[in-house]
């Protein structure tokens, strides 16, 4: 299957550059703290074959939901090789997870009460762990998204519900708190984010008569980006933290990489359907959407690449919009660039990140999703939706 003839829209998985980055992240764990597991953030991008390729690695799912669970058993993974995290685990597959197991970070109050209903002559020794919620923003000015709300997940720190909750758990028979899961989505991505994160595991670490088995703390780096924090800059910091009250060889470190892993190695390829010029603008409409390469509408620059086969003028601004009727499906604007035509290809590179597990069934269905080999081959491993797809279990 040769590139060029691939129809489009469709998104495109470059094998060389996914590998890269889990080689790199390896390394550089390997280095600075050589007691570790990594969590694939399945959230971040589902697509089974990902997946799949990820347990290639020895790298875990970190999951969310219970059907995220159940889709890593299906693709393969064992209860041991699940990391169970957030605040929508169900009952069910909470408790089975605890008996087969597998990593569980408790989120909610809810979780706490499963716990207290188990019989503990079921179990054997039990060790999970627990979400922290902590006031970032104190320590790191407007790095956080809610300023004076907080973070919502996990149990706060500076109220001593944590402590608290780890008294409690660890009063149960056979069920023991090991493990901290400090987690916070940040604006940018900074080295003092996880300093700050990391410190908040010692102090919380210095109150416990016990050693901590793992500290989790999750995802949210940069990663495959020239220019940006590198995976060495991230741990050697975490690290030098983490030192100062952990040993390596008695406490391993989790992180949770989403886009980090799966961002950069991903293309979504569109073509031009239509050019006009309105009293305003160059109108140009290409047979992709920003749904699918921005979700949460936040970007104002992509990397991207045209693909024009000849010469052409140079016009001074063009608006790249979507195939939606949704005016605000606007993609970006194109400045001092060769005019587009009907029939030209436009990549945009790096969005591999929650554009697929966030495409919409608005207007068009799932797009393909290809795979590019290191040998060059291009596999299909997810098929267009067609209306087939769409009526499955839909009920006239």
């Amino acid at each position: 299957m040769k590139e060029e003839k691939l129809e489009t829209p469709y998104f495109l998985l470059h094998e060389e550059k996914l590998e890269r980055n889990i080689l790199e992240l390896k390394a550089a764990l390997k280095v600075y703290w050589n007691n570790y597991e990594i969590g694939y953030s399945c959230k971040t991008n589902s697509t089974p074959w990902i997946m799949k390729y990820m347990k290639k690695y020895d790298i875990k799912m970190e999951v969310v939901s219970d059907n995220e669970y159940l889709l890593a058993e299906k693709v393969g993974y064992k209860n041991k090789e699940i990391i169970f995290n957030g605040p929508n685990k169900g009952k069910k597959i909470f408790k089975r997870a605890l008996l087969n197991g597998g990593y569980i970070n408790i989120d909610s109050l809810n979780e706490v009460e499963w716990l207290e209903e188990i019989d503990s002559n079921l179990l054997e020794e039990v060790e999970i762990g627990i979400r922290v919620n902590f006031d970032l923003e104190k320590d790191c000015p407007n790095e956080t998204a809610y300023l004076k709300d907080g973070s919502r997940f996990g149990f706060s720190y500076e109220n001593g519900d944590v402590l608290k909750v780890i008294e409690r758990v660890n009063k149960l028979n056979n069920i023991k708190i090991k493990g901290l899961h400090i987690h916070n989505t940040t604006k940018t991505r900074s080295i003092r984010a996880y300093e700050s994160i990391c410190k908040c595991a010692c102090k919380i670490a210095i109150n416990l008569n016990y050693t901590l088995k793992y500290i989790d703390i999750g995802g949210g780096f940069f990663g495959g980006v020239p220019g940006k924090t590198t995976f060495n800059e991230y741990l050697e910091r975490i690290s030098t933290v983490l030192k100062t009250t952990f040993e390596i060889s008695k406490t391993k470190l989790i992180i949770e990489p989403g886009s980090a892993l799966i961002g950069s190695p991903i293309d979504f390829v569109c073509e031009v359907i239509d050019v006009k010029d309105t009293f305003a603008k160059r109108i140009v409409t290409v047979n992709g959407s920003r749904n699918l390469i921005d979700p949460f509408f936040m970007k104002n620059s992509y990397f991207y690449n045209l693909v024009i086969k000849d010469d052409r003028k140079i016009k001074k601004e063009q608006i790249i919009c979507g195939y939606t009727c949704l005016d605000n499906d606007r993609l970006m604007r194109l400045e001092n660039n060769q005019e587009l035509k009907r029939g030209d290809i436009i990549i945009f590179e790096k969005v591999g990140s929650y554009t697929i597990t966030l495409s919409p069934l608005f207007i068009e269905y799932f797009p393909t999703i290809y795979v590019k080999k290191k040998d060059n081959e291009i596999i299909c491993v997810r098929e267009k939706w067609s209306i087939e797809e769409f009526l499955q279990k839909q009920i006239f």
